[in-house]
């Protein structure tokens, strides 16, 4: 666990593929202004990081509700709901489907509706022109990218990415600015328009969440940013992938 301002807290964890490459995962904890606490994302946290988040929880009671914000990150959702049994269980459509023994509440976090019940803690964006739920279960670029106001801090899963090296290399070898999803192109709406769209909605969260001093990236990395280069890295990234959204304009229109 990382205190990353006075009522944020961000924990890294484990998350390998073929049991092999561990990518790695996150979750993040947030200090409501009445003292409850928010989970952004599931993780079944174990050992120092299971007994500071205990701590902090009055043992998990404190914890109001848990915002599961990737359709695909499912896994720990059971582990978490069990630590906070008493908490609010929210997630999208798609977790509602895929673990469907879990007490969710009907209302999905991509839903404007939903996240206004934390409006006064959290902003919220989700990805215009973009599916966050695509027929291919391996595209992952659509998630709800969650900014915690009093502190500035963006906790984002996939939808943005930042580089680093696994293991102890990451901590001798520099980071990557922040990059739009390299299935992105996959995500994309198939009809007219989406390119235009999406490279909307970058250049809006751009100006929007100007001054985000940290930005906590699944799956890889924390990223701590000098106070314009949010706004610069959302623009460079969206600038990276112009040539692809140029393809899908001449494809779809």
């Amino acid at each position: 666990m990382e205190q990353l301002a006075e009522d944020f807290w961000n924990f890294r964890g484990s998350f390998k593929i073929a049991k092999i490459i561990d990518v790695g995962t996150q979750m993040s904890l947030v200090r409501r202004a009445n003292g409850r606490f928010l989970l952004l994302d599931s993780y079944e946290v174990t050992d120092d990081d299971r007994r500071d988040l205990l701590r902090l929880t009055d043992g998990g009671k404190a914890i109001a509700a848990i915002l599961n914000v990737h359709p695909f990150h499912t896994l720990h959702c059971r582990a978490m709901h069990e630590i906070a049994p008493g908490a609010r269980l929210i997630g999208t459509r798609r977790h509602r489907e895929h673990t469907p023994g879990l007490p969710w509440e009907d209302g999905a976090i991509e839903d404007a509706a939903t996240q206004a019940e934390f409006a006064d803690d959290l902003d919220f964006s989700v990805p215009a022109g973009v599916d966050l739920v695509t027929a291919d279960d391996s595209v992952h670029a659509g998630s709800v990218l969650v900014r915690h106001r009093k502190s500035g801090i963006v906790h984002v899963d996939d939808t943005l990415n930042v580089l680093s090296a696994p293991g102890p290399l990451g901590k001798v070898l520099p980071q990557s600015s922040l990059k739009f999803h390299p299935m992105l192109s996959k995500a994309l709406q198939k009809r007219a328009g989406a390119a235009d769209d999406f490279a909307r909605w970058a250049r809006g969260i751009a100006d929007d969440w100007a001054g985000t001093p940290v930005v906590c990236a699944a799956h890889s990395a924390i990223r701590h940013l000098p106070e314009t280069s949010w706004n610069e890295e959302v623009l460079d990234a969206l600038s990276d992938v112009d040539d692809m959204l140029g393809k899908h304009r001449a494809e779809y229109g």
